[in-house]
């Protein structure tokens, strides 16, 4: 029983030491073990055990009480009771150990997983914050694009408003030119016309003077 009880001991010492401090790959095997433990019936067995150990437990403290009260009436031990004293003592202190490493190993797995997905949980959360961040820098990137093309759009507008601009004096001058050439054109023909009549006055004198004339030849 006490040499069981040592290799118990020493299985979970190693166990412990193993979740404990970081040596290669063996965390991680022995967390893979622990959690095949939980898995299914493991958990049910491992109570099963647990409270077997307690009532030995306290059998033997049981036994130790027993003891040490028949040795108090006697006012001494035998040989026999100090040898069954020590080995019930030995047997609930190793118990005992047992039993507080077995809780202390179950502690410790369960928060390693915790940590495992904490850290999980804070890769994805940084993975996220790397995408956010990519994407901001191309929606910083679009966005000064667009300010480069929303500023070579203006420049073309204000480009625009000044060929705009400049066609409208021509075009203003032009039809100043057109009202002056109209004018112009007016005052001709009112010229021309001044001149068909004084022509055709000229034309009648002429007639007048060429009848005179005929007149006194005869």
């Amino acid at each position: 029983m006490i040499q069981l009880l040592f290799l118990v001991l020493f299985a979970e010492g190693i166990v412990a030491l193993l979740l404990m401090v970081k040596i290669g790959p063996l965390r991680e095997l022995v967390m893979k073990g622990l959690d095949q433990v939980k898995m299914g019936k493991g958990p049910a067995t491992v109570k099963t055990i647990a409270g077997t150990m307690s009532v030995i437990l306290l059998s033997s403290v049981t036994s130790i009480l027993k003891i040490q009260n028949k040795g108090a009436k006697l006012g001494t031990m035998t040989p026999m009771d100090q040898v069954l004293w020590r080995t019930h003592l030995l047997e609930t202190s190793l118990m005992g150990f047992s039993l507080f490493l077995g809780f202390l190993i179950d502690r410790m797995h369960h928060y390693l997983q915790k940590l495992n997905r904490l850290r999980g949980n804070a890769g994805a959360s940084k993975e996220e914050f790397e995408k956010l961040q990519k994407e901001r820098a191309q929606l910083k990137e679009k966005e000064e694009q667009a300010s480069k093309e929303i500023k070579l759009l203006q420049e073309q507008i204000s480009t625009l408003s000044q060929d705009l601009k400049k066609l409208k004096l021509e075009a203003e001058e032009k039809d100043k030119k057109v009202e002056t050439a109209e004018a112009h054109v007016v005052s001709l023909q009112k010229q021309a016309a001044d001149l068909l009549l004084e022509y055709d006055r000229l034309l009648e004198d002429n007639q007048n003077l060429q009848t005179q004339a005929l007149g006194f030849r005869g």
